[in-house]
């Protein structure tokens, strides 16, 4: 039983390394970027700042995506959504999303009532991971668990990076 514990942690820290070095090649690429001046016309620090924000964010999610590699459905969802929004943003697209609500209809000798669905709580994690969507519930749990481990070594690599470079 310590036998498999040693493995998954040792499997987890070589997710956190190869995480790490990605992740840190990714920042080096977004600041390169910035120091071409990549802006177009003339922006204010608070859209400077959200523009690195996002930029920050989409490399973590796609370094940690790609660690992973196919074999999780929530990182081939996940590189899928992030290259759709670079083409996007690349063709100058906006897509709006627009979310409705889950409704049946229930048939009672010629009423037609509509009901609307309280999403469960299944719906709700759907929603939350990356491909959940298309997942029965048992590899949901699974995807899951694997999501939450993946996205905990993501908040202690970026929490070691800012405590060992910016204070």
């Amino acid at each position: 039983m310590t036998s498999k514990h040693v493995t998954a942690t040792a499997h987890m820290g070589s997710i956190k390394n190869r995480f790490a070095r990605r992740f840190l090649r990714s920042l080096l690429k977004v600041k390169r970027s910035d120091r071409l001046g990549t802006g177009t016309g003339f922006q204010s620090n608070e859209e400077i700042r959200k523009r690195n924000a996002r930029r920050i964010k989409t490399a973590a999610y796609r370094s940690m995506a790609r660690v992973v590699g196919p074999r999780k459905i929530w990182s081939r969802a996940l590189l899928f959504k992030l290259r759709n929004r670079a083409r996007i943003r690349g063709a100058g697209l906006r897509k709006r999303c627009v979310v409705s609500k889950k409704k049946r209809v229930l048939r009672k000798e010629n009423k037609v009532q509509v009901i609307s669905r309280e999403p469960s709580r299944v719906d709700n994690l759907r929603k939350l991971v990356p491909g959940g969507d298309s997942m029965h519930i048992c590899s949901l749990l699974d995807e899951t668990a694997h999501y939450v481990k993946c996205l905990a070594t993501q908040v202690k690599v970026m929490q070691s990076i800012a405590d060992r470079f910016i204070l």
